[in-house]
C-alpha cells in the first residue's frame, strides 16, 4: 500500500508539473509572454552593447552563463544581459533560476541603458541570486539569495540546494511590490514609502532612476563571473 501511495504521489506530480519554458492554457488568458524561449537568445542583448557574448548559451532548455574556470568577477564573452523591450506600468514576473557551487548572479529590474550608467548594477534593482554558502559564518548583510542587493533583506531563506531550482515571482501592483521565492514571501514594500525612499537613498541606487520614483526599464541578468542557470522567464504587464 505504501508503494502504491508513493507511486501515486509521484505521478501526480507529474502531471501537475509544467514544461519549462512553457505558458499554461490559464497564463495565456491572463496575458503572460515568455522572455526567455528555451531555444536561443531571442530577445536578449548585452546591457549597453549590440549582439549577446558568447558565454551566454542555452543548454537542456536553460540559459546558461558559463563559467567553467572563473577568473575575476566577469566571464570571457560574458557579460551583463537585459531583454529587448522596457517595462512600463505595472506588472508580474516569473522566473526560475539555479547556481554551481559559490556561484553569484542576479535578476535587475528597472534598468536603463544610457550612457551615465556604466554599469546595470549602476541603474537596476537587483535581487540577489547567489549561493549562501559564500557568506556562511559572516555578519548580516544584503547580499545573500532573495535580498534586494544593498537596499532590503529577504524576510526569510529558504533556499533550494546548489543544482536545484528556485522559483521567482516578482509582483509591482499599485506601488506595492511583492516578492515570493519558492512560494515564501521575501520582500514587501511600499515603493511610495518613506522607508522605501530612505533604503535606495543610503545604497548605490541613490542616483538611479528608482531613486526619483521612475519604475520603468528592463529586465537583466547578471555576469559575475559564474555559471548560473535561468529558465521559465516570464512577464505579463498590469
Amino acid at each position: 500500500m505504501k508503494k502504491f501511495l508513493a507511486a501515486f504521489l509521484v505521478s501526480i506530480s507529474f502531471v501537475n508539473a509544467q514544461t519549462p519554458n512553457t505558458l499554461s492554457s490559464q497564463e495565456k488568458k491572463e496575458g503572460w509572454k515568455l522572455l526567455f524561449n528555451g531555444k536561443d537568445v531571442a530577445g536578449w542583448h548585452s546591457y549597453g552593447a549590440k549582439g549577446i557574448g558568447s558565454a551566454w548559451l542555452v543548454e537542456e532548455g536553460a540559459l546558461k552563463l558559463n563559467v567553467p574556470n572563473r577568473a575575476g568577477n566577469k566571464a570571457p564573452n560574458g557579460g551583463d544581459i537585459v531583454n529587448n523591450e522596457p517595462i512600463t506600468g505595472d506588472f508580474e514576473f516569473k522566473a526560475e533560476w539555479k547556481v554551481s557551487p559559490l556561484a553569484n548572479s542576479g535578476i535587475f529590474f528597472f534598468v536603463k541603458e544610457a550612457a551615465q550608467y556604466k554599469n546595470m548594477h549602476d541603474t537596476g534593482l537587483e535581487l540577489q541570486v547567489l549561493d549562501d554558502k559564500i557568506y556562511e559564518g559572516a555578519a548580516e548583510n544584503k547580499h545573500r539569495a532573495g535580498d534586494f542587493f544593498g537596499v532590503a533583506n529577504a524576510r526569510i531563506r529558504e533556499i533550494n540546494p546548489v543544482g536545484e531550482w528556485n522559483q521567482v515571482h516578482f509582483v509591482v501592483r499599485k506601488q506595492k511590490l511583492t516578492v515570493s521565492l519558492n512560494g515564501f514571501v521575501v520582500q514587501e514594500h511600499d515603493l511610495s514609502s518613506a522607508d522605501w525612499k530612505q533604503r535606495v537613498a543610503g545604497s548605490g541606487l541613490k542616483s538611479a532612476p528608482i531613486a526619483q520614483g521612475a519604475f520603468t526599464g528592463l529586465i537583466g541578468l547578471q555576469d559575475w563571473g559564474s555559471t548560473v542557470w535561468y529558465r521559465s522567464i516570464k512577464l505579463r504587464k498590469l
